[in-house]
């Protein structure tokens, strides 16, 4: 994903990068394992020192086995209630991936190890099949 951003001149790509826009409590600071922000939307288009104020575009949630289901399902509630685009749930045990949008019929798409993931209109032109996320067993 960040070789194609960086091709595609889209925006940039985090790794652990923390996170403290949520309106309802100010001094929450979140860090998705993976997030991007479009080019254009940061202030300046200058990387901020510290943690960025405003929503990412999408959020990348990898689940380990230390995680609780209910834990991941309320940080996914968060970035979308905080105004994320998208976020993907990435499943390792499982082969899935679970892409959520900010829509009010609550509509969570699943991805098995034979579909591909695409960007939508968060990363444009961006695909990649599953097996290439998720090695053979």
């Amino acid at each position: 994903m960040g070789a194609f951003c960086e091709e595609h001149k889209l925006g940039w790509v985090f790794i652990k990068g923390g996170y403290t826009c949520f309106l309802d409590d100010p001094n929450r600071m979140r860090r998705p394992d993976i997030s991007f922000i479009h080019r254009g939307r940061l202030p300046g288009e200058k990387l901020p020192k510290g943690y960025v104020s405003l929503a990412p575009d999408l959020a990348v949630e990898i689940v380990s086995h230390h995680d609780v289901l209910y834990d991941v399902d309320r940080r996914v509630q968060e970035y979308l209630q905080a105004g994320v685009r998208r976020v993907w749930v990435v499943n390792p045990d499982t082969c899935t991936i679970r892409i959520h949008r900010p829509n009010p019929d609550g509509t969570i798409l699943e991805l098995r190890e034979d579909g591909e993931l695409t960007g939508d209109d968060v990363l444009p032109n961006f695909r990649v099949p599953l097996c290439r996320i998720f090695p053979p067993k």
